[in-house]
């Protein structure tokens, strides 16, 4: 069966697969659960296989990173699902009701998107977040992960298809993508996907934005700042830096930029020189920085680079507002933060830097679906229509309006002799 012809197929059962009840979605996902920690030993051997085809095909380290899949992942993976399950549930969730006119009630409810096609880079973990994001939320999904994961991800989605299936989920709930050229007939399938998330390079994003009448929803690159502001703290400030640096340095929400009000250089700089050095981040730094510190002087390129390397740029700014321009021209409007003690500067900083995610004094780390308390995401969404930041269930819903009459027409209306009242009943 071809990606087109399965895609249909899916479309048909998009509605079958929204009526299931949350208990039955639930239950797909337990199962999810059992039979990943009952596989695992066969799954880390397929992740090992991965492994040893990446080294053999050089890789690089940024990638390796992500495709490794540790118990600590699966562990975290599992974690997830359990709080997924733990979540309630909103698919078909009342949103709004109003009483147009006596007899004619107006519902908005949340419902399912339908068919959604996840194109993702290579992380196992991903496999298990997106499936089990789909199936809580009552979507059918298209799955295709990255090349370099392919043993991994191939047994990943065996046990999550089987566990749906034996649950009771629809037949077409979910299907697994392993060709590269699938992608290019995925792209053709407008008529059957309801929405597109491609997770890459921004060169990929931009491919499928390109090459596709779906809607897209997802970001390109993470270029993420941090800002320390006049008013900071040293002891916050450099801990936060080196966090939003090194904890995952090849994740988009890791910081590539720092932004220092030229009235905290002094303070900031010898203290965070040492820990980068003492972590082994390479600075890249305007002159007035580069020349005190022993840095490489950074160029404009620097600035528009997302490294998902252990590099660091920085420059100093005259003030906030120096700060929030450069943001907004050299940022990808993932997150960004300010270091700062002034919470008139912080609230200010929030509402002119135009993010998915404003912080003030923790790390950019924390922009992530599990650590929001959504159980996973699909994504990271930079655009402003329909989903923001990290997706979840409520990213994966749209909603439909119900009215409910008694024999009402418009001409009544139009006429004079019949008036609406509009009376919310929430």
């Amino acid at each position: 069966m071809t990606i087109k012809e399965k895609a249909a197929a899916m479309k048909l059962d998009s509605t079958l697969m929204a009526s299931r009840p949350a208990e039955m979605r639930n239950r797909a996902l337990s199962a999810m659960i059992k039979a990943l920690q009952a596989n695992q030993a066969e799954i880390f051997r397929a992740n090992d296989q991965d492994l040893a085809e990446a080294a053999e095909n050089k890789v690089p380290e940024a990638v390796v990173k992500r495709l490794k899949f540790t118990p600590q992942k699966l562990s975290d993976a599992v974690k997830g699902i359990e709080n997924l399950i733990a979540m309630p549930d909103k698919v078909y969730e009342t949103q709004l009701v109003r009483e147009l006119d006596e007899g004619l009630t107006l519902v908005r409810e949340s419902c399912p998107i339908g068919v959604i096609g996840v194109i993702f880079e290579a992380r196992p973990d991903a496999m298990v977040q997106i499936a089990s994001l789909c199936i809580k939320s009552g979507n059918c999904a298209i799955l295709k992960g990255g090349s370099e994961t392919k043993h991994t991800n191939k047994i990943l989605f065996s046990l999550i298809a089987q566990s749906a299936a034996e649950s009771g989920l629809p037949e077409n709930c979910l299907f697994q993508a392993e060709q590269r050229d699938e992608i290019s007939e995925l792209l053709s399938c407008h008529e059957s996907v309801d929405l597109l998330i491609p997770r890459g390079s921004n060169a990929f994003v931009q491919y499928i934005m390109d090459n596709t009448k779906i809607p897209v929803m997802g970001h390109a690159d993470g270029i993420c700042h941090i800002y320390v502001d006049k008013a900071f703290d040293i002891d916050k400030a450099v801990p936060v830096l080196i966090d939003a640096k090194t904890q995952y340095t090849a994740a988009c929400n890791a910081v590539e930029t720092l932004l220092v009000h030229k009235d905290a250089v002094d303070l900031l700089m010898p203290r965070l020189n040492q820990a980068l050095r003492e972590h082994h981040i390479e600075l890249r730094a305007t002159a007035d920085i580069a020349d005190r510190y022993d840095s490489i002087q950074a160029t404009e390129e620097d600035f528009e680079t997302e490294y998902l390397d252990l590099i660091l740029s920085a420059k100093t700014v005259k003030n906030i507002d120096e700060a929030i321009v450069h943001i907004n021209r050299y940022g990808s409007h993932h997150t960004d933060c300010i270091i700062t003690e002034d919470q008139e500067a912080a609230e200010y900083f929030m509402r002119m830097v135009d993010s998915a995610g404003v912080y003030q004094n923790c790390s950019t780390r924390f922009a992530d679906g599990f650590r929001y308390g959504f159980g996973a995401e699909v994504g990271i969404s930079t655009g402003k229509l329909h989903a923001r930041g990290p997706v979840g269930i409520e990213g994966l819903l749209t909603y439909k309006y119900k009215l409910f009459g008694n024999g009402q027409i418009v001409a009544d209306y139009a006429s004079g002799k019949k008036e609406f009242h509009f009376k919310d009943c929430m």
